[in-house]
């Protein structure tokens, strides 16, 4: 999610969104099946915080992208 890329139509936005579903899911995931396997219900909610927070950020870049994109036109 560094690098700057062009949505130009939804296909676009569509792929962009499985590969940062996916990089999410990889960093994430792991922590928060490992505290529900192993942790306490606090490990859990850290977790989920974490995953959670990483979605937020992930919408929240390709909206600020979007008003990016409108102040163009």
């Amino acid at each position: 999610m560094e690098d700057a890329i062009k949505i130009d139509n939804r296909g676009d936005f569509g792929l962009w969104a499985i590969e940062v579903a996916k990089q999410i899911v990889s960093e994430q995931g792991f922590g928060l099946a490992k505290a529900a396997r192993d942790g306490t219900d606090e490990d859990v909610r850290v977790a989920g915080g974490a995953l959670g927070q990483a979605i937020t950020n992930a919408l929240m870049e390709v909206y600020d992208g979007l008003l990016d994109g409108a102040d163009e036109d």
